[in-house]
């Protein structure tokens, strides 16, 4: 400090300070950043060597005098002290202290600094507020697919901060939203489940430069798309029964609660979709519930029932198989639920021994329905009852086949029979068409016609009884008025024939002949009455 120089009263700063806005600082201005509650050093000009007299003042609307070299004269308040003899050092900083400090050194000649300082807070109490959602116990964020969700970020800060929004989906790098200078607030419609991850609310402080974040998991729930199903399962052992809740596509797994009904017994809860029940809480007949809830599905949740039942069996009860041959025995079984399982088995020979396949034994099985086939069919040892077996937890059915072995029939014996009884219907059946063939019959005239000229008529009827000649004259003309109406009756070597049948079918044949016979009747009757006129 220089000697024989003094430092101005402070009723005297007043004036002084109506000096300083008249001249010109030998140094520019600098900006010095603090932060609130924190310590900030000001310095007096960027200056070396040995330094004056220094007082520091605040330039307000009029100078308020800080601190000074002197020692004489007291700092304002504790938390301003001098380092180095001529820096301002200032404790505590708050948003109070913000603004323009002027630092005047008197040492060989005055001099004038200014410096300006600003202070800034935060970010701090960053609050990030997602709407539409729920909140998990843990704390996690969700939201139902489908909804529109609203998100928004702020903070305490000083001077406002530039919020941004990042997203960071699973397994993939961040990617940012958008910006905005004082607050970062926008709108997702129809959430998807590839909005499902980790949203960063980013606030810096353009001041300071200090940032500072908030993440927050959101997750994309959905209910299932369709309604439950039901079913029961027998479990290896048959001592169980597994009762399962399928109700899939939706996130995450919805719970199920097993009741039974209609007395509403709550049989089991849990997230595993079975329920495992033994063979005393089973009987026929009985229904079982379950009842699947979603966090954002149906707020009374959804719901199937299954009804478990024992089997019933049917089978032909007698089947036939001859020796050598083969044999399949049928069981169909119906209304088992859960699905029962076949047993074959033998009810005679090998009383509850299970038949297993073979070469002998063919088991197949389609559905609820199963096939045994016997090859190579033994009298002795495959004939008798077998056992057609279904069970499941709720019950057991039985029926029995009864198998009859046949030693095989006389094929070829039977085959020569059959043949020489078509043959013989064969030869029976030419027989009579041959018989009442018109086309044989009309052969057969011609044939005789060459035999015996005399004969026209091929077919007779019958042959009359010669008449007595006892009968009255009466009795003469009712036969010869009958004789004009019915076919004549013709002598013909001493015998007398009734025609009774056509020639091949035809009138005008049948009508020559005749006339034939009345011509020939008419010449012997000539002779017979010439010999009755001849003298004995």
């Amino acid at each position: 400090m220089a000697a024989g120089v003094r430092v101005p009263e402070p009723r005297v700063l007043v004036c002084l300070w109506a000096l300083l806005a008249r001249w010109v600082a030998a140094e520019l201005e600098a900006v010095v950043v603090g932060e609130v509650l924190e310590n900030v050093t000001l310095l007096c000009g960027n200056i070396s060597g040995p330094r004056g007299l220094v007082t520091w003042y605040r330039n307000d609307s009029e100078p308020v005098f800080l601190l000074s070299s002197n020692s004489s004269l007291p700092s304002a308040q504790p938390r301003f002290s001098l380092v180095n003899a001529s820096s301002l050092h200032i404790e505590a900083l708050s948003l109070q202290d913000e603004g323009n400090y002027t630092c005047w050194e008197v040492l060989n000649e005055t001099r004038w600094f200014q410096v300006c300082l600003q202070v800034a807070r935060g970010p701090s109490e960053v609050e990030v507020n997602i709407s539409s959602t729920g909140r998990l116990p843990n704390g996690t964020v969700y939201a139902a697919k489908g909804s529109h969700v609203d998100f928004s970020c702020s903070s305490s800060s000083w001077p406002p901060p530039r919020v941004e929004w990042w997203f960071q989906a699973p397994h993939s790098s961040p990617e940012p939203f958008g910006n905005n200078v004082t607050a970062s607030c926008f709108t997702l419609l129809l959430m998807s489940q590839n909005l499902q991850g980790n949203y960063t609310c980013l606030a810096t402080n353009m001041l300071s430069g200090r940032r500072r974040k908030v993440t927050t998991e959101l997750l994309v729930y959905s209910p299932p798309p369709l309604a439950p199903e039901c079913s029961a399962e027998m479990s290896p052992g048959l001592f169980t029964l597994k009762l399962s809740c399928r109700w899939g596509g939706g996130y995450p797994d919805p719970d199920f609660l097993w009741t039974e009904e209609p007395a509403g017994v709550v049989v089991g809860a849990s997230k595993l979709r079975v329920e495992m029940l033994n063979q005393s809480q089973l009987s026929d007949g009985k229904k079982f519930k379950c009842v699947g809830r979603h966090i954002v599905g149906p707020e009374l949740g959804a719901s199937c029932v299954v009804q478990i039942r024992s089997p019933s069996v049917l089978s032909e009860p007698m089947k036939t198989c001859l020796v050598g041959g083969n044999v399949t025995l049928t069981c169909q079984v119906s209304g088992a639920s859960p699905a029962a399982q076949i047993l074959w088995l033998r009810n005679l020979t090998q009383p509850d021994t299970v038949i297993q396949p073979s070469s002998h034994y063919l088991i197949t099985r389609s559905g609820q329905s199963s096939t045994l086939t016997i090859r190579n069919c033994s009298q002795d040892l495959d004939e008798g009852y077998y056992v057609c077996r279904a069970e499941n937890p709720v019950g057991v059915r039985e029926v029995d086949i009864w198998l009859t072995v046949k030693e095989p029939l006389n094929i070829g014996g039977i085959v020569g029979t059959i043949v020489s009884l078509l043959l013989l219907g064969l030869a029976v059946l030419s027989g009579l068409l041959l018989y009442y063939s018109p086309v044989f019959c009309w052969k057969v005239e011609n044939t005789f016609r060459r035999q015996d000229m005399g004969d026209v008529m091929v077919l007779v009827d019958s042959e009359e009884e010669e008449v007595e000649e006892e009968e009255d004259a009466a009795e003469e003309e009712d036969a010869a008025s009958d004789r004009e109406e019915l076919p004549r009756e013709i002598t013909k070597y001493g015998h007398i024939h009734r025609v009774t049948a056509l020639v091949n079918g035809n009138m005008d044949q049948m009508g020559n002949g005749l006339q034939a016979l009345q011509d020939d009747s008419s010449e012997q009757q000539s002779d017979i009455t010439q010999e009755e006129d001849r003298p004995v």
